[in-house]
């Protein structure tokens, strides 16, 4: 009986966070949206994530590079380091990296700041005022982490393939101009398109994941705790699933 303790316990929550995510898609489009406080989110979550992502962009660009060099020199593959570390950047590396960043940033923010109004019953006083809560802060904070994190993406990728050229730039010298079409003669539409497509999905499970864990805190600021700690596992191990039906699906569609 002990032994279908966890698996009960996973079922029970797979179903609470299934509903919870289709009250989100209720209240979505609802008419009377919040939408300062989206902007707000969407500052929080977005703009101030940018410098962490911007930092980890830069590093995981020059490393790859710097690392990958001496492998492609030992075929005489060297002219190959552009196009190599961009499609790697911009197919899987940049979407999964700037995803995980977000989930321990904005995941573990959004269950514990969720948590201490649960705890605090600040969210039931919202009822009794006659404010919505689910509408006002989940809604609200599941669409800033699905509308930015693309937007981190993109800038993530961009960033990365610069380290990239500056890496090149260590032990050679190469002009912006020439690795730069190299790197797009490289790149295909195909390439991009897929990675931008599961970064929306990457930022929903972020938020609809931190917003649950929020939303259902319990044991006081224990709960808090433990709600933002769960917050980045369970978004995590979201993100790495997501990934892999997504590489499946763009397999089967033929864009790998």
């Amino acid at each position: 009986m002990a032994a279908r303790g966890p698996f009960r316990s996973f079922v029970e929550v797979t179903g609470e966070l299934t509903g919870f995510a289709l009250r989100f898609f209720r209240n979505a489009f609802h008419a009377r949206f919040e939408w300062s406080e989206l902007l707000r989110q969407c500052l929080l979550n977005g703009y101030r994530s940018l410098p962490l992502v911007a930092v980890t962009a830069f590093i995981m660009g020059l490393v790859l590079t710097v690392q990958s060099r001496p492998t492609l020199a030992r075929f005489g593959a060297e002219a190959m380091l552009p196009a190599m570390v961009a499609i790697s950047v911009v197919r899987e590396i940049a979407p999964v990296i700037t995803a995980l960043i977000c989930a321990g940033k904005v995941g573990s923010s959004l269950g514990a700041e969720l948590g201490s109004m649960k705890v605090t019953e600040q969210i039931d006083a919202m009822e009794v005022s006659g404010t919505n809560p689910f509408r006002y802060l989940v809604v609200t904070r599941v669409w800033s982490t699905t509308l930015m994190l693309p937007i981190l993406v993109v800038l993530a990728e961009g960033i990365a393939i610069w380290a990239c050229w500056v890496g090149v730039n260590l032990k050679d010298v190469v002009s912006w101009h020439l690795f730069i079409q190299q790197v797009f003669d490289s790149l295909e539409f195909s390439d991009f398109l897929p990675s931008f497509i599961k970064s929306y999905f990457f930022g929903f499970a972020i938020g609809i994941v931190g917003c649950y864990k929020g939303f259902t805190t319990q044991k006081g600021t224990e709960g808090v705790g433990r709600s933002a700690h769960s917050s980045v596992v369970v978004a995590s191990l979201l993100i790495f699933i997501m990934d892999l039906v997504a590489v499946q699906v763009t397999d089967i569609l033929g864009y790998n």
